[in-house]
């Protein structure tokens, strides 16, 4: 559980920061890592419905770093917004980043 805070998760950790808060990236981008530090990304697509107003958008805002909205206002379309997560599996024992792909 604490492997993002070793010195071996460290790095991972590092490049999904800047200044400390979650990096928001672009459709285009994906964390920058050193050839030595290169592992597979893992990409999860998760479609978040309901009922109008009950706080989807200032979830996927929260979950990508951004501050949430301050007010109602109705998501008109579809907003994917991108959060990686670096991780260590138990079973395999290797890093892996995940992609959660949050459509709104």
């Amino acid at each position: 559980p604490g492997w993002l805070l070793s010195p071996g998760g460290r790095p991972y950790l590092d490049s999904i920061l800047a200044k400390n808060q979650r990096r928001a990236f672009g459709l285009l981008e994906r964390p920058a890592l050193s050839p030595s530090l290169a592992v597979p990304i893992v990409t999860y697509k998760l479609f978040v419905c309901g009922k109008s107003g009950v706080g989807k958008t200032a979830l996927v805002a929260t979950l990508g770093g951004s501050p949430a909205p301050p007010g109602h206002h109705e998501t008109l379309g579809i907003e994917v917004t991108s959060v990686y997560w670096p991780a260590k599996p138990r079973a395999s024992g290797r890093p892996v980043i995940f992609q959660l792909q949050l459509w709104d």
